[in-house]
């Protein structure tokens, strides 16, 4: 059976549902290639980074990490020029780190809840195809009266679980693939937390 006629079997469902897992798969590499070309996984700079600090060298540690286009290395390009603002206090120049580091974790999971949602409403939007369906094939049953024969409510059935199968189809590896790519920011967050907890550890002497 081909797609299209999947579509015409499914009835307005089967089009939103195929709509959905365009816009997935859209969202899908729109992620992946923003994570390949922001080198989400790189934490090779933090430690020269840290050393340069640590030195006193602060406009070269932030040199560093701006070559750099990882999340993690403006979260340390932000927070030592707030280290280095003798404005602050070690109270203050910790807020705004925390705070800076918490918008990049935010940027880096935007569209994230786009897909997990595509992957709640999914199975739903099939479920509805279907309740839809069944109710098309006992109103068919009905009309038939007393002529009704077994084949006509099993076809009826079978037509509508389709959308079922369908939501399920597009939820699972949508799902999947919205783990996947959380997984991959809660690393993130996990070496940037890291990354800046050293760098607060650091005696600001050094500054």
């Amino acid at each position: 059976m081909g797609a299209l006629e999947w579509l015409r079997l499914g009835g307005p469902s089967m089009l939103v549902l195929g709509i959905m897992s365009v816009a997935a798969v859209t969202l899908m590499i729109v992620k992946l290639w923003e994570f390949s070309e922001q080198k989400i996984g790189d934490t090779s700079f933090v430690g020269p980074v840290l050393q340069l600090f640590e030195q006193g060298r602060a406009k070269d540690a932030q040199a560093r990490a701006l070559a750099v286009p990882s999340p993690i290395a403006k979260a340390m390009v932000s927070s030592i020029e707030s280290l280095c603002d003798e404005a602050l206090s070690d109270a203050q120049a910790r807020e705004r780190i925390e705070r800076d580091a918490a918008e990049h974790i935010e940027r880096a999971r935007s569209r994230i809840r786009s897909l997990e949602l595509i992957g709640t409403l999914a199975p739903l939007v099939g479920l509805l195809g279907t309740v839809l369906g069944m109710i098309e094939a006992f109103q068919a049953l009905q009309a038939a009266g007393d002529r009704v024969e077994p084949s006509v409510l099993s076809g009826g059935i079978w037509k509508a679980l389709i959308t079922t199968a369908a939501g399920l189809m597009v939820a699972i590896p949508v799902m999947a693939a919205a783990h996947y790519l959380e997984r991959r920011v809660a690393l993130m967050k996990s070496a940037m937390e890291s990354a800046l907890t050293r760098l607060l550890t650091l005696p600001r002497k050094a500054v």
